[in-house]
């Protein structure tokens, strides 16, 4: 039977695991200790084994009270709320745990131990891939600082007494789609010459249908699948770069949040659709040269729809609060490319409109009057 809440511990120490970006393994912070994921997913599936062994040896009228013991053993609990939670007991602390439907890693509030729920990633929610974290909490901090740097129009203030209210690094569930796009564009381009007549210059241009068609296979287009995440940010902080994908491990996920996907593939076609007429347009404009302009003017793209396969991607959440506002960055924890919005100090944007308006005005005036 598989364990609904899990906390990996050290076996030389007992004290919480969790995976080190830095490393690629699971971390120990009390004895420093240090373990391939392989190494502890061997570990705890073999007791996982064991306690079904231990229930299946159990007579009938006993297996529901052995079931209980067991899990027990394990510090494991939990019962479902009529609000869609549901409330867990930590097996480090004993403190209640309370996560929505769809959490599948987070940490205990009161002991801060890691705390694992494999039942909502397993049969048909267990996902395909992971890109495990490779950027830390304190690279992410610190390219938020770098971020603000150079900004013209940010508020001096904004710097100094901005203050960071929340950081997490989450799995976010993403859909991955494989497929082809049929393309056939055509497109309105221009060329011109210049040629002299006596006094005058003469320009001439020629105008031009242009058609182009052809197959174009895509691969792994991503698409956020969790409706906690604003999909503006996860569309800006990609590409994530897919060498680094590894086939699925729980053990990737002790010291981070997971979410399980709660929009469906069918949910995000129309998105992925979308990405994918720009890209096929785009890639068929690209075979169009020797012109000065070319703009597409018909498009029928038929798309095709291939594998879709399921993947959790890292990404850092930076939450930071100023003049009573709040302001929402996200960074990829692969990459470390970092988007998000910033304020605009409007008394800097004018001085700058008029650092620039004032110069050019008096150059047309002496040009007007001269």
């Amino acid at each position: 039977m598989p364990t609904q809440v899990k906390n990996y511990q050290c076996p030389a120490c007992t004290g919480p695991l969790h995976f080190d970006a830095a490393t690629g393994k699971l971390a120990c912070d009390y004895c420093g200790s240090s373990y391939e994921i392989a190494e502890i997913e061997a570990m705890y599936a073999q007791q996982e084994q064991k306690t079904e062994q231990a229930e299946q040896a159990t007579q009938t009228g006993q297996k529901e009270e052995a079931k209980t013991d067991a899990w027990d053993t394990f510090g494991m609990a939990g019962e479902w709320h009529a609000d869609s939670m549901r409330a867990y007991t930590c097996p480090s602390c004993g403190a209640e745990l309370i996560c929505d439907a769809n959490t599948a890693a987070t940490s205990c509030p009161y002991c801060g131990n890691p705390t694992v729920v494999p039942g909502r990633l397993e049969g048909m929610l267990k996902p395909d891939y992971i890109i495990p974290f490779k950027v830390d909490k304190k690279a992410a901090v610190e390219a938020l600082k770098k971020h603000y740097k150079g900004k013209r129009l940010l508020p001096k203030a904004f710097t100094s007494e901005n203050h960071i209210e929340e950081i997490k690094g989450i799995y976010v569930p993403f859909w991955l789609f494989d497929g082809t796009a049929d393309a056939d564009v055509r497109f309105h381009a221009t060329r011109s010459f210049m040629h002299s007549d006596g006094e005058y210059e003469i320009t001439t241009t020629q105008h031009f249908e242009v058609h182009r068609a052809g197959t174009i296979p895509f691969q792994r287009i991503p698409v956020d699948a969790s409706s906690k995440m604003p999909d503006a940010h996860m569309d800006s902080i990609e590409p994530f770069e897919y060498a680094d994908l590894e086939p699925f491990s729980m053990g990737y996920l002790p010291g981070y949040l997971a979410d399980k996907y709660d929009v469906s593939i069918e949910e995000c076609a129309e998105r992925v659709e979308d990405r994918v007429q720009r890209s096929a347009v785009e890639a068929m404009q690209a075979t169009v040269h020797g012109y000065e302009m070319c703009v597409p003017e018909r498009a029928d793209v038929q798309l095709h729809r291939g594998k879709v396969s399921y993947a959790l991607l890292p990404v850092w959440m930076l939450s930071t609060q100023w003049n009573g506002k709040n302001f929402l960055f996200a960074m990829n924890g692969q990459t470390g490319k970092l988007v998000g919005d910033l304020p605009v100090s409007w008394g800097r944007f004018w001085a700058w409109f008029a650092g620039i308006a004032l110069p050019l005005a008096a150059v047309l005036a002496l040009v007007l009057f001269l």
